[in-house]
């Protein structure tokens, strides 16, 4: 995939077993994000396949998005809407069937811990509330296959926590997921980690397998890193707060 001159997805292979976690991490302009969008039909790979289901998400696209929850960044909540109205906006969205609505309300609000917060406007939410509604907005048509673009960056602790507890949740109900994180701790949470750099997917494995030679997973992705990139070699890597920082202060954009 490429924007102009830059190349942002390159030769990326990967499947996702169905029913698992699957994490994407690496450093701002890795391609995480583009390849989420991609996977999400968002944008139309310049090459490739990308199939959900068994569905070609550019050929069959309608069939793949019906089986398909995505969350950006950015999601887009009406701020001036309370929790159960936009809840009620998205059911609208996605057709959900009257006789389903209650129990899809109470299901997606009470495990993401809302339902006090019910008549509350959405813009006088903390900002791990707001995701965690932006999260039962996309459960609400209970997908098949739900991906996150760094959906807890910039979120506190606490609010990590449940956010994970909610996906950890969603996969033993059989749900399959694609996240990216910049955090390493929610790496070690998934059934898979894929790492990218510079618009490639460098290696895939279970985190305790690609940490097995080493001290921590922090060690062993940036010795992946290295082993590809050697004018990186010149770079202080390092994952401040869980987020992988360099020490040559470049800027770089997803």
């Amino acid at each position: 995939m490429r924007f102009g001159s830059l190349k942002a997805v390159r030769d990326v292979s990967l499947e996702v077993e169905p029913g698992t976690i699957f994490g994407l991490v690496g450093s701002d302009g890795a391609g995480k994000s583009t390849l989420l969008r991609m996977a999400a039909g968002m944008i139309k790979p310049m090459a490739g396949r990308i199939t959900i289901g068994g569905f070609d998400v550019v050929g069959q696209k309608q069939a793949a998005k019906n089986l398909t929850g995505y969350m950006p960044q950015r999601f887009g909540l009406y701020q001036d809407l309370t929790v159960d109205e936009n809840l009620r906006f998205f059911m609208d969205i996605f057709s959900i069937p009257r006789r389903e609505r209650s129990r899809r309300r109470e299901k997606y609000l009470g495990f993401s811990n809302l339902l006090p917060f019910a008549d509350r406007q959405a813009g006088n939410l903390s900002g791990g509330m707001k995701q965690k509604l932006g999260l039962a907005c996309v459960l609400i048509h209970e997908p098949r296959l739900l991906i996150l673009d760094e959906p807890t960056n910039g979120v506190d602790p606490v609010s990590r926590r449940e956010f994970w507890d909610i996906l950890e949740q969603m996969r033993r109900e059989g749900m399959t997921i694609l996240v990216s994180t910049a955090y390493l701790d929610e790496g070690e949470l998934c059934d898979a980690l894929g790492l990218m750099h510079k618009a490639e997917l460098l290696v895939s494995d279970a985190p305790a397998a690609l940490r097995a030679e080493y001290d921590s997973l922090e060690e062993a992705m940036i010795a992946r890193i290295l082993e590809t990139d050697k004018e990186a070699a010149s770079v202080n890597f390092e994952w401040k707060n869980g987020l992988l920082g360099f020490g040559n202060g470049g800027d770089h954009a997803d």
